[in-house]
C-alpha cells in the first residue's frame, strides 16, 4: 500500500467539533411491530424510542457505540458522528457532532471511554484518519487527536484487551477505475490513558507476501479479479477489508467481495493467512432460497426451494467474535456484494448466461425458477464448453458460526427467509425503501447485514439485522452447533411506503425502522434501564432506536404475528 508517512497532520485535519444544528428529533415506535416467536423463546424485544434525523435514503443513521448512557451514531450524510443522550431511552436526545475533513464511516469506544473515527479522505482513494476523542466529555473537550491510516477506512474496532485500535482499509477505486488503492489493515499501538497516540503508532499490514511469487500461498479459492490493466500488486489491489473482529492478539478481517477472511497478527503487523468461506450448496434440503420476483409473472409469491448447480457466496459483511463454553467462535452476517468499477459489472441475471445442458439448472432459468437471479459471471464458468455448468448467487441469506480456523459449525440455511415469510408473508422480501412482495427475491433476499451479540441471564445471543425487509432476528447461538431461533421483531409498518408518499417527512416517521445497518448491545449494567438494551442505526429511514431486551420464562412467550 502506499507509504504512511509519521508527520503529524496538519491543524486542518484536527478533529472539530459541530454544535446541535437542528432541534432533536424523537420519533415513537410503530403502533404494532412485526413479531414473530419460537414457542420455547426465552427472551423478547420492545422498541422503546428512536432518534430520528428526518432524512430518508441517505445513511443518515449507520454504525453505532455506546459509552456512558450516551450513543455515537455515523451520519455519513453528514460525515459526522452524531452524540445521543440516551439516559431516557424513550427520549434520545441529541447533544452535538464530531467532524473532521472527510466522511465517517465507523467508531468505536474502549471500556475506559476512549473513542475512535474511521474517517475516508475528501478524496476516497487518498489516505484516510483515525480521529480519537473522549467519548465521556463535553462538547469543548472531546477531541484528542487524529493520525493517517490507509485509503478508505471502512470500519475500527478495538482489540479485546484495549492495547490496539485495528482499521479495516477497504482501498475501493474511483468510479471511473482509474485508481485503484491497495486494500490494507491499520493497527495502531494505544497509550493505556484516555488520549491519542502519535503517528508513529500505526503501522500497516498488507497483502503483497500473497502476491505472486511473495513468501504465502494464496488459498485458490479466493475472488481475485478485474483490476487496472498493467497494475501491479493485483492481489493486493483487489482484496478489499470490510469489517474486522478480533480474538485475543489475532484480528479477522472480512474481505467480502472476495469471499474471504484475513488473519492478521496484531504484534507483528502480518497478514498470515488468507482463507475462502466457500459456498453454501442450495442444492441441499434446508438450504434453499426464493429466487424470483416474479413466480408467477406479476403474482408473486412465497417459493423457498433448492437447486441443485446453484451455490451461494457467503461474502458476509459483519463479523463478530464470541466465547463460550470455553472455545473461541466468529459469527457471520452472509450479505453478498458485487464489484462494479468503471465499465467492470460482476453481476448478471442468470437468464441471460449460457448455462451448460448438462447442468441441472439448464431447465430453469426461466422467470419463475432462476431467469431472474442475479448471479456472478466469474465462477461457475467452464471455458472448454463455453458454458456455466454451475452458477454463484451473491451472499448466502443466513448467518453462519466458524471456529477461527474457518471450520463452519453452524449455517442458518433457508431459515431467515422462512421466518420473515412466516412473520410478514404479504411483505416477503420486501424492499427497505418501498413495501413491496418480493422486491428483494431475485438478489439477496433479507440480505442480512450485521450483528451483535450478548449474554441475558447465561445465554449468549445473536442479534441479526436484515438490511432489506428489515427488522432483527435473536438465535441463541450458547451451544454453536445447536442454535435455534428464538424471536424476531421489525419496528417497521410496511402499510406507509415512503418512497411513493407525498409527504416524506411524515410518512418517514410513520413507516419506523428502515435499513438496520449497525447493531450495538447494551448490558444490564450499562442500561439507564437496569435490562439489556440492543441500539441500531437504520440507514434508509435515518433513525436509530433503542430495544429493550427482557427475559422471560420459557413457554410464557407465543408466537405471535402482526
Amino acid at each position: 500500500m502506499p507509504r504512511i508517512g509519521a508527520a503529524p497532520l496538519a491543524t486542518a485535519l484536527a478533529l472539530a467539533l459541530l454544535g446541535l444544528s437542528a432541534p432533536a428529533a424523537n420519533a415513537e415506535p410503530v403502533t404494532a411491530p412485526v413479531v414473530l416467536s419460537a414457542d420455547d423463546a426465552a427472551l423478547t424485544l420492545s422498541p422503546i424510542g428512536s432518534y430520528e434525523t428526518g432524512v430518508f435514503d441517505e445513511s443518515a443513521a449507520e454504525i453505532v457505540a455506546y459509552f456512558g448512557d450516551r450513543l455515537f451514531v455515523v451520519n455519513a450524510l453528514a460525515g459526522t458522528v452524531d452524540v445521543l443522550d440516551v439516559s431516557n431511552p424513550a427520549e434520545p436526545l441529541k447533544l452535538f457532532s464530531l467532524a473532521n475533513d472527510g466522511v465517517a464511516n465507523s467508531v468505536a469506544v474502549r471500556a475506559d471511554g476512549l473513542g475512535a473515527i474511521a474517517l475516508e479522505a475528501p478524496t476516497k482513494t487518498d489516505n484516510g484518519t483515525l480521529a480519537f476523542f473522549d467519548a465521556a466529555a463535553d462538547e469543548a473537550d472531546a477531541a484528542l487527536g487524529a493520525v493517517t491510516v490507509g485509503a478508505l477506512p471502512d470500519m475500527v474496532t478495538f482489540s479485546p484487551d484495549g492495547r490496539f485500535a485495528v482499521v479495516a482499509n477497504e482501498g475501493e477505486p474511483n468510479d471511473d477505475y482509474t485508481i485503484d488503492p491497495e486494500g490494507s489493515v491499520s493497527i495502531v499501538t494505544l497509550p493505556t490513558t484516555r488520549t491519542a497516540p502519535g503517528q508513529s503508532a500505526v503501522r500497516a499490514a498488507g497483502f503483497t507476501e500473497f502476491e505472486q511469487g511473495g513468501s504465502r500461498v494464496l488459498d485458490e479459492r479466493v475472488r481475485v479479479f478485474a483490476g487496472i490493466a498493467g497494475d501491479t500488486n493485483p492481489v493486493s489491489r483487489s482484496l478489499e477489508p470490510e469489517y474486522v473482529t478480533v480474538i485475543k492478539s489475532t484480528a479477522y478481517v472480512v474481505l467480502q467481495e472476495a469471499n474471504a477472511v484475513a488473519e492478521v497478527n496484531l504484534p507483528d503487523a502480518e497478514v498470515t493467512d488468507i482463507r475462502s468461506f466457500g459456498f453454501k450448496d442450495h442444492g441441499v434440503a434446508g438450504a434453499g432460497l426464493d429466487p424470483s420476483d416474479r413466480d408467477p409473472r406479476g403474482a408473486p409469491e412465497v417459493d423457498i426451494r433448492t437447486f441443485p448447480g446453484l451455490f451461494g457466496m457467503y461474502m458476509p459483511d459483519g463479523i463478530t467474535a464470541y466465547t463460550t463454553r470455553g472455545r473461541d467462535y466468529l459469527v457471520t452476517a452472509n450479505e453478498g456484494d458485487a464489484r462494479e468499477w468503471g465499465d467492470y459489472e460482476e453481476g448478471a441475471r442468470a437468464g441471460d448466461l449460457e448455462v451448460c445442458a448438462s447442468s441441472p439448472l439448464a431447465a430453469l432459468t426461466g422467470d419463475a425458477d432462476l431467469g431472474r437471479l442475479n448471479v456472478t459471471t466469474e465462477n461457475g464458468f467452464n471455458a472448454v464448453l463455453g458454458c456455466y455448468e454451475e452458477l454463484y448467487a451473491f451472499g448466502a441469506r443466513s448467518f453462519s458460526i466458524w471456529t477461527p480456523d474457518g471450520d463452519q459449525v453452524f449455517d442458518s440455511g433457508d431459515a431467515l427467509e422462512e421466518i420473515t415469510a412466516a412473520a410478514q408473508p404479504a411483505f416477503f422480501n420486501s424492499n427497505h425503501s418501498e413495501s413491496n412482495l418480493e422486491g428483494r427475491s431475485d438478489d439477496k433476499g433479507p440480505e442480512p447485514e450485521n450483528l451483535a451479540i450478548g449474554k441475558v441471564r447465561g445465554h449468549t445471543y445473536a442479534f441479526i439485522g436484515l438490511e432489506r425487509v428489515g427488522g432483527i432476528v435473536v438465535y441463541d447461538i450458547t451451544a454453536p452447533a445447536e442454535s435455534r431461533f428464538v424471536t424476531y421483531i421489525n419496528n417497521r409498518d410496511f402499510s406507509v411506503s415512503v418512497a411513493d408518499a407525498d409527504d416524506q417527512g411524515a410518512a418517514l416517521t410513520a413507516a419506523g425502522d428502515l435499513g438496520p445497518e449497525g447493531l450495538a448491545f447494551i448490558t444490564a449494567k450499562e442500561s439507564a434501564t437496569g435490562q439489556p438494551m440492543l441500539a441500531v442505526g437504520n440507514e434508509v429511514s435515518g433513525t436509530t432506536t433503542l430495544f429493550s431486551i427482557e427475559a422471560v420464562s420459557v413457554g410464557q412467550q407465543k408466537k405471535s404475528k402482526k
